[in-house]
């Protein structure tokens, strides 16, 4: 089962595509470019359509998301983790 996509290979975050996903869960995620699964276990419970994070990040390291920038983290992130709002602001205000 697919639990989250990504684009490329470079993306810290995946998205999860399931409902459901609780801390624990052994995650298979897809490198869309790659056609490859790579997996990473969830330490947090992840709502659907919200990120993934796949590598642990440190304050101001760039968080990119299908290929794409998408801000900057404000708050360490450990690989597993909810990847929202609260750890992860945009660069544009």
């Amino acid at each position: 089962m697919i639990h989250a996509v990504l684009h490329e290979a470079k993306d810290t975050v995946a998205v999860a595509v399931v409902e459901g996903i609780q801390a624990g869960t052994e995650l298979n995620a897809w490198i869309m470019d790659e056609d490859k699964i790579i997996q990473v276990k969830a330490r947090q419970d992840i709502p659907i359509g919200h990120k993934v994070a796949l590598s642990d990040m440190q304050v101001g390291d760039t968080v990119y998301k299908y290929g794409v920038d998408i801000g900057k983290v404000v708050a360490p992130i450990k690989a597993g983790d909810h990847a929202h709002v609260h750890n992860i602001k945009t660069k544009r205000w």
